[in-house]
């Protein structure tokens, strides 16, 4: 990461009284990746969502074309006479290549915009269709329709993504995959920065985390829970500090997971208390695809930092984090929460 100084900011960051624990300074001020991605909103994110979701049903739509071409038939309403599996199958497998390519990108535009094209085809073959007679007009007409909803819903993702493309494209040039999310806290900015700048804190609503420990003002050593028992541990640093707006860290080189992030401290519109927003950089195992399949078990990173946005929430509002039987059990399970908690 390139860092550079700015006297400007050291000195607007260390001016003025500022509560410091004991052997710790007042950080000057320097520029990271973090004040670049973490300036804008979070429509991104959003984007990101849907476009997966068009993911996802492009390979659940194509896998049905390949395994059950008659269903599919007669599904929209094609007459026995008409039905070619080998073009519903090269359909299916079209729909599985755009799924994947959308899946398999931090930046899906271009995979969505094939989309597009594919529903433009389905239209002119499901208008085909309609002209025979000899096929349930009824079925065809509403298998018409629905494709030109889902071909709304893919040209709005894909000018939603392009829009935020440019703002994207200087970030997305590093590897690594970026998420944002935010929530509002009903307390006042320096209760909630104070209590997010002691580090010690965070595994009481991050539940990734198992502990954090501080080694001094500026680094901390952090250890977090892995898949099948196991543990990742990482020092991290911080590298940008500004006293109830920002505080910015980045995991040492020699960390198992490399991740660096941003939080920002906001008073929330209306005085309803402060805006948190966090947006994080991290280098998943298995690339951008293995992240969006480890959203299906709600393991991935975006989803976890959401999650854990909730229950700091809960912590500042409540003092404690409310949870239900689905905290413990994942999947369909019996609406019953443990004996003990």
């Amino acid at each position: 990461m390139e860092t550079r100084w700015n006297s400007a900011e050291q000195e607007t960051h260390t001016a003025g009284p500022q509560r410091r624990r004991p052997g710790e300074h007042a950080l000057p001020r320097i520029a990271t990746r973090g004040d670049a991605y973490d300036t804008g909103p979070t429509e991104p994110s959003r984007a990101d969502g849907m476009a997966s979701l068009l993911g996802w049903f492009s390979i659940g739509l194509g896998m049905a074309q390949v395994v059950a071409p008659d269903f599919m038939h007669r599904l929209v309403g094609v007459n026995e006479g008409s039905r070619d599996n080998a073009v519903m199958r090269t359909m299916g497998m079209r729909e599985v290549g755009h799924g994947v390519a959308i899946l398999a990108t931090p930046q899906p535009a271009k995979a969505v915009w094939s989309r597009v094209s594919g529903d433009v085809l389905d239209l002119v073959m499901l208008g085909r269709l309609l002209a025979d007679r000899r096929n349930d007009r009824t079925r065809v007409l509403g298998a018409t329709l629905g494709v030109l909803g889902i071909a709304a819903l893919d040209y709005y993702t894909a000018r939603q993504l392009d829009r935020v493309g440019q703002q994207a494209a200087a970030v997305t040039r590093e590897p690594g995959i970026l998420t944002k999310r935010s929530v509002t806290v009903n307390r006042p900015v320096e209760e909630v920065y104070a209590f997010w700048r002691d580090l010690e804190n965070l595994p009481r609503f991050m539940r990734h985390l198992e502990s954090v420990r501080v080694l001094d003002g500026r680094r901390s050593h952090w250890v977090a829970k892995a898949p099948a028992g196991k543990t990742v541990e990482w020092d991290a640093e911080i590298v940008n500090e500004r006293e109830n707006e920002l505080l910015s860290w980045r995991a040492t080189e020699d960390a198992d997971v490399h991740n660096e992030g941003t939080v920002r401290f906001s008073p929330a519109p209306g005085g309803r208390g402060t805006e948190v927003r966090v947006a994080l950089r991290y280098e998943p195992p298995g690339g951008v695809l293995g992240s969006k399949l480890a959203m299906l078990w709600r393991e991935e990173p975006g989803q976890q930092v959401q999650d854990d946005l909730r229950r700091f929430k809960q912590v500042m509002e409540l003092g404690e984090i409310v949870v239900s039987d689905a905290t413990y059990e994942r999947g369909p399970h019996p609406a019953q929460p443990p004996a003990e908690v």
